[in-house]
C-alpha cells in the first residue's frame, strides 16, 4: 500500500486539535476536506482515531499512543524540508503574540516593543493579557512567548530561566508599618491584601505565617499588581509581592518599599515557548531580546547608603495624615495610576 505522507501531517492536526473543525483551522483548508482525510487515516490504521462523546470528539486508546511520535515525525519533515536563510531582521515581517503577566509586562513591555521596533521594523508585538496557565495557546502556535513562575511540566514546552524577584512589602507613605523597624508581629497583625486572577484570599506567605505560629488577615484579593499597587496608595492595607517586576511602578505611585520581617523564597521568573519554535531564527531573535530586555530589571537599583537597597518612598513624619481608626483609608487626594497591557 501506498502511503500518502500529507496524511501525517493532518493526523497530526487533528490529535493535536481534537475535532475536524480545530485541524482544518489550522492547515487552511475546509472542514470536508479534512473530514476525508479523516476517513483515509482510518482505513490506512484500521482505527476510529477520533470517535464521538456528545458534541465533542475524543482519541482512541491508539491515537493517544501515537500521538507525541507522529508529532515528532511531522516536525522533523518540516525541519528536514526547510531550507535554513540567514535571518533579515530590516526585511522581516511578521506578528508575534506575547503573553506576560500584567506587571512584567508593565515594567518592561515598553523597552521591548521599542528594541523590537528599532531592530526590526516590520515586526508587530500582540502583548496580550495572561488570563492563567493554558499550554494548549502555546502548543497550537497562538502564543509565542509566555512568562510564567513555575517552569512548565510537558516536555514539548520549553523553558528559560531570566531572573529570581525578591518579595517586598509596598505600603503607602506614612503608614504606621515605616514607623520603627519592622517585626513579625506587627506585620502579621496589620491587614493584607494579595493578588491573585482567581481571587485566593491564601499565599504560601500565609504558610510560612503559619510555621512561626502567626496569622494575618487577607482583607482583599487584586487580579493584578498594578490593582494591589494602587489599592495599597489608598488604603492601609500592606501588599507583599514581587520587587524587580513592580519597582518602576512603586516610584510612581510614591508607595513606600519595606523588607518582610521572615525569610521568603524568590520568585522565579521563566520564558517560555513551544519546542516547534527551537529552530525558528526570528524566534530565537525574539526570546533572546526578551530575555535581555527581562533580565535589566534585575539589575540591582542604586541605593543610598543605609537604605539596604529598600527605597522608602516620599516619608515625611511631620506632614502625613497620622493612621486612621479604619483599616481602610480612602485617601482623596491620591489621583495617580498604573496603566497595563492588555
Amino acid at each position: 500500500m501506498q502511503l500518502d505522507l500529507n496524511l501525517l501531517t493532518a493526523l497530526d492536526a487533528l490529535l493535536e486539535e481534537g475535532s475536524v473543525a480545530g485541524a482544518a483551522a489550522r492547515l487552511h483548508v475546509t472542514s470536508p476536506a479534512m473530514s476525508r482525510s479523516l476517513g483515509r487515516i482510518r482505513k490506512a490504521t484500521g482505527d476510529q482515531i477520533l470517535v464521538r462523546t456528545g458534541r465533542s470528539m475524543v482519541p482512541t486508546p491508539r491515537a493517544l499512543a501515537m500521538r507525541a511520535q507522529v508529532h515528532a515525525l511531522v516536525q522533523q519533515a518540516h525541519q528536514l524540508l526547510s531550507a535554513q536563510q540567514e535571518l533579515d531582521l530590516a526585511a522581516l515581517d511578521r506578528v508575534f503574540t506575547v503573553r506576560w503577566h500584567d506587571a512584567l509586562t508593565a515594567a518592561c513591555g515598553t523597552a521591548l516593543t521599542t528594541a523590537v521596533h528599532h531592530q526590526a521594523p516590520g515586526v508587530r508585538l500582540r502583548l496580550s493579557a495572561e488570563p492563567g496557565s493554558d499550554d494548549a495557546e502555546l502548543r497550537r502556535g497562538e502564543v509565542d512567548l509566555e512568562s510564567s513562575s513555575s517552569a512548565p511540566t510537558l516536555p514539548d514546552i520549553r523553558h528559560r530561566l531570566v531572573g529570581r524577584d525578591r518579595l517586598i512589602v509596598a505600603v503607602r507613605p506614612g503608614h504606621p508599618l515605616t514607623e520603627g523597624p519592622l517585626s513579625l508581629e506587627r506585620y502579621a497583625a496589620a491587614e493584607h491584601l494579595t493578588v491573585s486572577r482567581r481571587g485566593n484570599l491564601r499565599d504560601p506567605i500565609d504558610d510560612a505565617l503559619t510555621t512561626r505560629g502567626l496569622e494575618r488577615r487577607v482583607v482583599a484579593a487584586g487580579p493584578t499588581a498594578a490593582f494591589a499597587l494602587q489599592l495599597a496608595l489608598d488604603t492601609d492595607l500592606v501588599v507583599t509581592l514581587p520587587d524587580a517586576v513592580t519597582r518602576t511602578a512603586r516610584e510612581q505611585l510614591g508607595l513606600a518599599t519595606l523588607p518582610p520581617p521572615l525569610p521568603l523564597p524568590d520568585v522565579p521568573l521563566y520564558l517560555l515557548w513551544h519546542q516547534r519554535y527551537d529552530n525558528d531564527s526570528a524566534h530565537t531573535w525574539l526570546r533572546d531580546l526578551a530575555t535581555e530586555t527581562v533580565q535589566a530589571l534585575f539589575t540591582p537599583p542604586t541605593a543610598s547608603p543605609g537604605s539596604n537597597g529598600y527605597a522608602q518612598g516620599n516619608i515625611c513624619g511631620s506632614c502625613l495624615p497620622s493612621s486612621p481608626t479604619s483599616p481602610i483609608r480612602a485617601s482623596a487626594d491620591s489621583q495617580s495610576h498604573v496603566e497595563t497591557t492588555s
